[in-house]
């Protein structure tokens, strides 16, 4: 499975920060279902907002009128976690793997693969049912700036990949 073929360059928010003698070989944006907890607020708060609006008197418009703008305000909130989930990048190359977020504030977690002593990923309930699953990575007794990359799609897929690039056949006759 190649999610970036070597043709296809990375987006530019991501491109940056690649080496020049890097070759991509995976790039992906986190699962949708990052932001289901945002959509259920949101609508949580228009419903809300809605029998509010219909409980409290109607001689009391001040009220309505903070009732909606604090929902207004929960959906500026949502339509931000949306631009930052959009721009959200993890990619592997042939020596690294980056995880870039964060929209006004970029931030660019990395470890070299090299590095990778132990990796493994786990899926809960929701993600086997809406198909994610959290990367856990772990390397010889340092803290790094990446060990855990949460809401990732196609966990087994990029599961195998990136073990077939930290541990290659030594053998290649075996195929």
């Amino acid at each position: 499975m190649r999610l970036v073929t070597p043709g296809d360059s990375a987006p530019a928010s991501v491109n940056k920060y690649l080496l020049p003698h890097e070759t991509q070989v995976i790039t992906v944006r986190r699962h949708p279902a990052v932001l289901m907890v945002p959509v259920g607020l949101v609508l949580g708060g228009l419903i809300i907002a809605g029998v509010l609006s219909n409980t409290v008197a109607s001689d009391a418009g001040a009220v309505i009128s903070w009732i909606w703008w604090g929902w207004l305000i929960l959906l500026a909130w949502f339509v931000w976690r949306v631009a930052e989930w959009s721009v959200d990048y993890f990619v592997i190359t042939n020596q690294r793997m980056l995880l870039t977020t964060g929209l006004i504030t970029r931030k660019v977690a990395m470890m070299p693969l090299a590095k990778v002593t132990d990796m493994s990923f786990k899926r809960t309930i929701a993600g086997r049912m809406l198909g994610y699953g959290e990367f856990v990575l772990e390397s010889a007794g340092q803290d790094q700036a990446l060990s855990a990359v949460p809401y990732l799609p196609y966990p087994e897929q990029l599961y195998l990949e990136v073990c077939e690039m930290i541990f290659p056949n030594k053998n290649p006759s075996d195929d």
